[in-house]
Order: structure tokens, then C-alpha cells, then sequence
């Protein structure tokens, strides 16, 4: 499960499955727009508050801007 405000791995890795090319431009647009909240989400979410999925989420997108303790 997620947490607050933050898209769940099976989301992001759907959303990176299916190519550009395939996806109209709301859906594209869509990401996006979801990819930079996710991305805000995880910088103020303190490090000992995400789950154990997000961080590995995090590690694995690059998306680990917030590197407190956990």
C-alpha cells in the first residue's frame, strides 16, 4: 500500500511500461503531473516515515532527495 500522496509501485511501473507512443496525450500528461507530485511527496516525507516499499521505490527511481536516517 501507499503512502499519503504518494503513487504505489504498481502504478509508476505501469505508467513506465507502456510506451509514449501508446499513450494519448491526457495519459502522458496524466504522468507527468503524478510523477512531479510523487517526487514532492517524497522529498518533505521524512526518510523513518515512508514504508519499507517506498524506499526501495525511492532507491530504485532516483527519487531520494530526502536522505534522513531511517
Amino acid at each position: 500500500m501507499a503512502d499519503a500522496g504518494r503513487q504505489s509501485l504498481t502504478d509508476k511501473a505501469g505508467a513506465a511500461l507502456k510506451p509514449d507512443s501508446q499513450k494519448t496525450y491526457l495519459e502522458q500528461a496524466g504522468d507527468a503531473i503524478k510523477g512531479a507530485a510523487d517526487s514532492v511527496a517524497s522529498a518533505v516525507q521524512p526518510q523513518q516515515e515512508k514504508s519499507t516499499t517506498q524506499k526501495i521505490g525511492d532507491a530504485v527511481s532516483g527519487d531520494n532527495t530526502n536522505r534522513n536516517a531511517a
